[in-house]
């Protein structure tokens, strides 16, 4: 289905019954991202519902970076569940997904059951590691550069971006930013939300998740550090679990489905 929220069409899958489930996918995915874990979810009596985030996949691509600070993206799911006519629901969030799990954790916690983040870790820990995440996130300030971030990716068959990602599908998602305008709309979410004054001006004073949540890493990351997720505890008052993946790189819903699976099926009531 496709759902108006404030003018831009966001494309959502809603597949099953059950207590609802919201996925959410980050740079540079759609939806997609979650097909090794929606089947399993729904078998197991979950209402899941994975949208593609603005500036991605079949949904609509804003121009301007001010259309991608995350409180839009975070109304665009609020509007989803409005929809849906559902008061509360699980989230679960991979990379930019994650952060914006964590937005809507910290900013809407009457609306979120149980919290997942899968690689990005609460947005005050990610600053507290300082250096060693800075030097991991270099690309986050190459990306502010538009045009140059652009063709930095897209020049000679993308060659850059298939060798810095190393993304398990990275055909079918260079297929999709090359749709006109989507690799840019895709970038202005790093423009609007980790520009360098945001990474390294004073740390914004936020309330506690007092939602249930569980934080994953994988060893293989390139682009985040351990303490980055491990630290989130300090920032959560509900109760907190922390899942460590041996092997994975960054995009562990397609490289590790089976424990992502185990872990979400694991925590997340049905």
């Amino acid at each position: 289905m496709r759902i108006d929220s404030g003018g831009v069409e966001i494309n959502v899958e809603v597949t099953g019954d059950g207590r609802p489930l919201v996925l959410l996918h980050g740079f540079p995915d759609s939806g997609r991202l979650w097909c090794n874990q929606v089947p399993a979810l729904v078998e197991a009596g979950f209402e899941v519902i994975v949208p593609d985030l603005r500036g991605f996949g079949s949904s609509g691509k804003p121009t301007g970076v001010e259309a991608y600070g995350l409180w839009l993206p975070g109304g665009d799911v609020l509007a989803i569940l409005d929809h849906l006519g559902i008061e509360r629901a699980h989230v679960v969030g991979h990379d930019f997904g994650a952060a914006l799990a964590w937005y809507l954790g910290i900013l809407a916690p009457e609306r979120v059951d149980h919290l997942v983040a899968l690689s990005v870790g609460h947005p005050l820990a990610f600053r507290a590691v300082g250096m060693e995440q800075l030097e991991k996130s270099w690309y986050m300030f190459l990306f502010q550069f538009e045009g140059v971030a652009e063709r930095w990716l897209s020049d000679d068959s993308w060659a850059n971006f298939r060798a810095w990602s190393n993304h398990p599908d990275v055909d079918t998602v260079i297929a999709d930013l090359q749709r006109e305008g989507s690799l840019t709309a895709a970038l202005n979410w790093y423009r609007a939300n980790v520009a360098p004054d945001t990474l390294l001006g004073p740390p914004m004073e936020l309330p506690p998740v007092v939602a249930p949540t569980m934080g994953v890493w994988s060893t293989g990351d390139f682009a985040l550090t351990e303490a980055q997720m491990s630290g989130s505890s300090a920032h959560v008052t509900g109760p907190w679990r922390y899942e460590r993946i041996e092997g994975p790189g960054h995009w562990m819903p397609l490289e590790a489905p089976d424990v992502v699976n185990r872990l979400l099926l694991d925590f997340l009531p049905g």
